[in-house]
């Protein structure tokens, strides 16, 4: 170990800050093997390393601010004043101490460093040094029992957790996750109940599936009518109410008294009945989960919605993990989104890489024909990146610059149709600001204030300058350089 003699580590527990000394450095070894062997043993460890200060925490909410700035690796005021009182001087101001400090973090050594002037060491040497005083803290700290380390460590745990789930600046977009994730279950399971009710009572009804195409209209007409040979014109009009028409109810009547299909016992169709209808409360459910879902991408990213669709911006944010991860992504990332598969195997196999992902589903892509899906994919994409930015960090809820980039997507399939020359940007941003500054006129007024009172600030900086003669004229400007150049030459 060259320069500074590795002599104090600090170790950060639940229940404060910890200073140790090693008072024989040689006896530990310079090796991870030998380290590990001396911090097995309890005895031998305590004659190598002694404990110099110890800072208790005063309550929860301190150790929670100080492990914060902990873990992102910022050495805080109590943390300074600690090891500038208990660490001893270096003497003379710039002069290089003669021993170091061990930090199990290299960030937070480094910026000790800086902020004391310590030399700080983080390496394998100092892990396994802490991990001893870690496993052996009671024997060095009196009055600290194992039990009231256990405490604290569970009660900072979960200050530290609840503190992180709390800090979400992404407008707790994680019910948008939530919910497309579940829509997504409901709909592959209520497809998957549907055709089993198909198959179940085909056997009784096997014309009905032909008649009724419609997997929840089909249910509930299975509902409705169950045993065929009770089934009269009296129930024609609830009939009529399920299916939309009235010809195809007497259709369904006049095939239920000709039909090949076989008896069934009442018991078995009590069990019919009952899976039936708790297909029909799930495909209800459904529909409920996804209005929702509308109202939510209405209020978290109400542009991105309004550009490809409620469900397929849920998606985008799904896969990145967050609407912030989703604003950070390129849009090269974006329009691949969710075909990470088809890009590794075209790598692996030197193939073409796909031309989107998920944003295929979006209406634009399919209206585009066969050699324009890639540039309207990439044109879709950019949109995207800019309204999830837009929805990730802009103050108000609007969907004002939705609306104005779903429009230049739509002038921009014009122009690969007929050649029709699209909008510049900059003038359709500038009408999304003016019809931003109508919907919210308090974003109207505190920027150009702003600028104003900069330039008026500058104009009388200016003035007051060249009245008191402080600042030299253009010509007597243009006077010195020329003096510096013919020096120069000189």
């Amino acid at each position: 170990m060259s320069g500074a003699k590795l002599s104090f580590v600090l170790f950060e527990s639940a229940s404060g800050y910890g200073l140790f000394e090693l008072v024989a450095l040689d006896e530990i070894g310079t090796k991870a093997k030998d380290v590990q062997k001396t911090i097995a043993d309890l005895q031998r460890f305590s004659k190598v390393m002694k404990l110099k200060a110890f800072s208790p925490f005063r309550n929860t909410a301190s150790a929670l601010e100080e492990i914060n700035s902990v873990s992102e690796g910022i050495m805080s005021d109590t943390l300074k004043d600690f090891l500038t009182r208990n660490l001893p001087k270096s003497g003379k101001e710039g002069k290089k101490s003669k021993f170091s400090l061990g930090l199990i973090d290299a960030k937070l050594a480094s910026a000790v460093q800086e902020g004391t002037g310590i030399k700080c060491v983080c390496d394998e040497i100092v892990g396994e040094v802490l991990r001893g005083v870690r496993n052996h803290l009671s024997h060095f700290v009196k009055g600290l029992s194992e039990m009231d380390q256990s405490r604290s460590q569970l009660s900072l745990a979960h200050s530290y957790s609840r503190a992180k789930v709390k800090f979400n600046v992404n407008k707790v977009d994680n019910m948008i996750i939530q919910a497309i994730s579940l829509l997504d279950i409901l709909d592959r399971d209520i497809n998957t109940f549907i055709m089993r009710v198909k198959e179940w009572y085909a056997w009784h009804f096997p014309e009905l599936t032909k008649l009724v195409t419609d997997n929840y209209m089909f249910t509930r007409t299975c509902l409705l009518i169950m045993n065929r040979k009770t089934f009269t014109e009296d129930k024609v009009e609830q009939l009529t109410e399920i299916v939309g028409s009235e010809d195809l109810a007497k259709d369904v009547l006049a095939a239920s008294k000709h039909s090949m299909g076989q008896d069934i016992s009442d018991f078995d169709l009590l069990n019919i009945e009952k899976f039936a209808k708790r297909t029909i409360s799930l495909a209800e459910y459904r529909q409920k989960l996804h209005d929702y879902l509308n109202d939510r991408m209405a209020g978290i990213a109400p542009n991105l919605a309004e550009l490809v669709g409620e469900l397929v911006g849920a998606r985008l944010i799904s896969h990145a993990g967050s609407l912030t991860n989703l604003a950070k992504y390129p849009a090269s990332t974006v329009q691949i989104l969710g075909a990470e598969k088809a890009l590794f195997r075209a790598l692996k196999t030197k193939g073409n890489t796909p031309k989107y992902g998920l944003i295929f589903n979006s209406t634009y892509i399919g209206r585009a024909s066969q050699q324009n899906k890639g540039r309207i994919s990439r044109y879709l994409a950019n949109k995207c990146s800019i309204a999830s930015r837009i929805d990730c960090f802009l103050e108000q809820t609007t969907n004002v610059f939705g609306k104005k980039l779903k429009d230049q997507v739509e002038e921009r399939l014009r122009f690969y149709e007929d050649g029709t020359a699209p909008r510049k940007n900059e003038s359709v941003m500038k009408e999304a600001m003016g019809d931003l500054e109508e919907q919210f006129p308090e974003a109207k007024s505190a920027p150009s204030s702003a600028k104003k009172d900069k330039k008026k600030k500058r104009k009388s900086d200016a003035s007051d300058m060249d009245v008191d003669g402080d600042t030299p004229s253009k010509k007597k400007k243009k006077k010195d350089k020329k003096d510096k150049k013919k020096k120069k030459d000189k």
